[in-house]
């Protein structure tokens, strides 16, 4: 939700557990930054003065998270862990986002 709180958590039986510990901190790092997190992993890693990003426990920079908006404002994220890479994570985010949202409102 808007104010990082798990709302819903689904895990395949063939992915690994610490995948759903990673796809809620993505989910929240999508959310609290408003930037899906292999956006802000790349941007953290061309820029030096933020890099540190990483050294925030909260925070994972790891592509997977997306933040969910309605027009400009984000209501909340997707965190996606363990679908083979951090570029599929994201893309099953996507997928499942344009399932929930209309395409209207992103």
């Amino acid at each position: 939700d808007r104010g990082g709180n798990l709302i819903a958590v689904q895990r395949d039986d063939s992915v690994g557990p610490h995948n759903t510990d990673a796809a809620v901190r993505k989910a929240f790092t999508a959310l609290s930054t408003k930037t899906p997190t292999r956006l802000l992993a790349a941007n953290a890693r061309a820029n030096p003065e933020s890099q540190n990003l990483n050294t925030v426990d909260s925070l994972l920079l790891i592509g997977g998270g997306v933040p969910l908006k309605v027009g400009n404002e984000v209501i909340g994220a997707i965190g996606v862990g363990g679908s083979g890479g951090a570029a599929q994570d994201e893309g099953c985010a996507l997928k499942a986002i344009a399932q929930v949202l209309p395409a209207t409102a992103q």
